[in-house]
């Protein structure tokens, strides 16, 4: 072979070399893009995520201290000069009307889930209860009330005059000497059927420094 095309060859055989190792390394380079920029959308993702999530914490724990203020002065006017704690009674707001989310709540200005008889002062409503170790759903009769104040002092006047069948029924509540005492007396005199109850009550009173409106 004459040394001109043997030249020619080689000089053939590294473009092509060169062609493909350009080619390789867009790929490679491309490969890389794709790879990083998923990640980084899947970065943003999870940061969005979790920004979206504290926003709806932060949004949740707003509305939580929202229904407190509202509640809080009411509680303390009804239950001054009785022994019903307002941090108790304030904590079972919360925890019975889902911080005034309930449909009872938003609907019939009734924070503790009372009863009702006559049809045209309550209002047939589901609810879950507490029966035989579980929770049940269930259809009842829930009282009406056209406010929260309305609502609130019919819960101080059950526990001030007892049941109709027991005006005793929660001496052991109003004996109590603090929140603590009285949330496991609520659970002792029968007002609670859930056996974490007088725990969750605590729990919210703490969370929520509510016994500073005991004072």
């Amino acid at each position: 072979m004459p040394r001109r095309n043997r030249s020619k060859n080689q000089q053939t055989t590294i473009t092509i070399v060169r062609v493909f190792a350009i080619v390789l390394l867009l790929m490679g380079a491309f490969v890389a893009f794709r790879y990083y920029r998923r990640q980084a959308l899947e970065q943003e993702q999870v940061r969005q995520a979790e920004l979206a999530k504290k926003e709806a914490a932060a949004k949740l724990l707003k509305q939580k201290k929202d229904f407190i203020k509202k509640v809080a002065p009411v509680a303390q006017k009804v239950d001054k000069g009785t022994k019903l704690l307002p941090s108790i009674t304030i904590a079972q707001a919360c925890l019975e009307s889902n911080y005034g989310q309930s449909d009872l709540a938003q609907k019939y200005n009734n924070l503790f889930g009372v009863k009702g008889t006559s049809k045209t002062t309550s209002a047939v409503m589901t609810t879950k209860e507490y029966t035989n170790g579980k929770w049940v759903t269930v259809k009842a009769r829930f009282q009406i009330y056209d406010s929260y104040e309305a609502s609130i002092r019919a819960h101080n006047r059950l526990f001030q005059e007892g049941t109709t069948w027991n005006k005793n029924q929660y001496k052991d509540v109003l004996n109590a000497k603090n929140y603590t005492e009285q949330a496991k007396a609520l659970v002792t005199d029968g007002y609670a059927t859930d056996p974490d109850y007088a725990t969750k009550l605590t729990n919210l009173i703490e969370q929520f420094n509510l016994n500073q409106y005991d004072n």
